[in-house]
């Protein structure tokens, strides 16, 4: 526990043991995120932060307010409500960031799992027993997320002795992602009933395979929504108002002597605006993909 963590818990454990009731889902977020603190630890660093930048922006907003309304007053009164709910804000972040690590996790497992499955199947033709299926996928890093899940079985097999029906039950409760969570359910009924895993395997690999190939489709097609967008909306427009305001500057150049307003439109114009916009692009772009890459 490093000194952030102490402090949060010295000033805020009470507060917290109050309020963590109301927030009934940061336990299992935590545990399925599996990040290395407690709820309670969580929680505490959670109001330590929100309290800090309360206390920063108060007189940041302050003086800001200050400057345009001259109201000693009601900047202080603005600059508290403005003050707390960024606070509140950060506090929010907090408590939701778990699930932002969860649904990374699903995405990475989601996006790994149809070429996981081609692997599982060739494996699963050994028939060979199905911890040593799973022992033998396992030594392969390449699937990301989907690995990681098959070694916790592995683990719980070969580390706590436990038998492969309730390694994958733990491991159904463990995932975060929907469809390995309906593979295991399929995985464990076979293995209790003594069903055909290859064929299971195989049949999961193929539909999988065909809702990515799905997938793959719908995103080209966005892509060229994307490309049209950025190509007219964003070069073509950036281009025509450059233009406009140098005709236009000119103009104003020759009755009054100004122009410096147009130039310094067509600065934030292609050297701020255009790399935002295209980064925003690029991130759209980037979320959108099946792969990930």
């Amino acid at each position: 526990m490093g000194f952030y963590t102490k402090l949060g818990m010295k000033l805020f454990h009470q507060t917290v043991d109050k309020v963590i009731s109301y927030f009934s889902d940061i336990i299992p977020d935590i545990k399925k995120s599996k990040m290395k603190t407690t709820p309670q630890e969580y929680m505490s660093i959670a109001l330590l932060t929100s309290f800090i930048v309360f206390l920063v922006e108060l007189p940041v907003w302050a003086l800001i307010i200050a400057i345009f309304v001259q109201s000693i007053m009601f900047s202080i009164f603005l600059s508290f409500m403005v003050s707390t709910l960024l606070a509140a804000v950060f506090f929010m972040a907090f408590v939701n960031y778990p699930k932002l690590i969860i649904k990374d996790k699903a995405k990475n497992i989601d996006d790994n799992l149809p070429f996981a499955m081609l692997y599982l199947a060739t494996i699963s033709g050994s028939k060979l027993p199905l911890y040593k299926i799973l022992k033998i996928f396992s030594k392969f890093t390449r699937y990301g997320e989907v690995t990681d899940e098959v070694n916790k079985i592995n683990s719980d097999v070969e580390v706590f002795g436990l038998d492969i029906n309730t390694a994958l039950t733990r491991a159904v409760d463990r995932t975060s992602s929907k469809n390995f969570k309906e593979f295991l359910y399929g995985l464990l009924s076979l293995s209790s009933t003594g069903g055909d895993i290859h064929q299971y395997i195989k049949e999961k690999s193929k539909s999988l395979m065909a809702e990515y190939r799905r997938k793959l489709y719908e995103f080209s097609h966005e892509l060229m929504v994307f490309t049209e967008i950025y190509l007219t909306a964003i070069v073509i427009g950036t281009i025509f108002f450059t233009v406009l305001t140098s005709i236009l500057s000119g103009i104003s150049l020759g009755s009054s002597g100004g122009g410096g307003n147009a130039i310094l439109f067509q600065f934030l114009l292609i050297f701020i605006f255009l790399p935002a916009i295209t980064a925003v692009f690029i991130i759209l772009i980037k979320s959108a993909t099946p792969s990930g890459d």
